[in-house]
């Protein structure tokens, strides 16, 4: 028999997808739309800590956003200067925990010290992980943790006979950040596909998509994910 679930998903990532048609519907620039979105980060936090979700999971910005117009991708660098300097407060007071996953070294200057240092001014909280997906692609993940893997074998420290999911899983992105894998994806703008996004971590996740754009996306929203997830039987591959 299939195992129900009894409680909210510990781990939601959400695939932000639609902040450029929710500006262009209305008649607005895309940056617009990217800025709302940013203003929905919070909000959906927010919710997401209320619900008492454990982690958080947010993809920001992926590797292949680098070939969008330069000046899109300019102001995609400065959002999260944006969004902490002026959320970091709160995040810190509601005990909200920051970490970012992704290919960090390559970042603006500017970009990467607005995502070490909100990492740090919450380090010390012990509530709700949300963890931005930056610079992030799951094909480097996989091929970044196998290059890892293969480096040790060379150098005697692992034998090929060891190498198992769990090591695997060790020299992924997201186990330096210590999460769990995902329980539940949910994908905005009524997009069906999962876009290079946590490829390992997602084997057994439950898939949720919506035609909301992401800027629309509400607490309500958020439930309904939640509910139908809950009404799921999550078998795990077996009967």
């Amino acid at each position: 028999m299939g195992q129900y679930n009894q409680g909210i998903p510990q781990h939601v990532a959400i695939i932000m997808d639609g902040n450029g048609r929710w500006a262009n519907k209305r008649k607005l620039p895309r940056i617009a739309g990217h800025r709302e979105g940013m203003e929905n980060v919070r909000r959906i936090a927010i919710a997401a800590d209320n619900l008492n979700i454990k982690v958080l999971t947010l993809y920001s910005f992926s590797t292949e956003n680098w070939k969008r117009p330069k000046d899109e991708v300019n102001f995609l660098m400065r959002l999260p200067v944006v969004f902490f300097n002026k959320f970091v407060p709160e995040l810190v007071e509601r005990n909200v925990v920051v970490k970012v996953t992704g290919f960090l070294k390559n970042l603006p200057t500017a970009t990467l010290k607005a995502l070490e240092d909100a990492e740090k001014q919450t380090s010390k909280n012990t509530g709700l992980i949300l963890n931005f997906a930056f610079n992030y692609g799951g094909k480097a993940e996989i091929v970044n943790a196998t290059r890892q893997i293969a480096k040790e074998v060379l150098e005697n420290k692992l034998k090929p006979e060891d190498i198992d999911e769990s090591v695997f899983s060790n020299h992924l992105l997201t186990n330096l950040k210590s999460l769990n894998d995902v329980d539940l994806l949910i994908r905005t703008s009524g997009e069906k596909r999962i876009s290079n996004f946590l490829l390992w971590q997602l084997a057994y996740a439950e898939l949720y998509f919506t035609d909301v754009y992401w800027p629309d996306f509400t607490e309500d929203d958020l439930s309904k994910a939640i509910i139908e997830y809950e009404n799921r039987n999550r078998r795990f591959g077996a009967l």
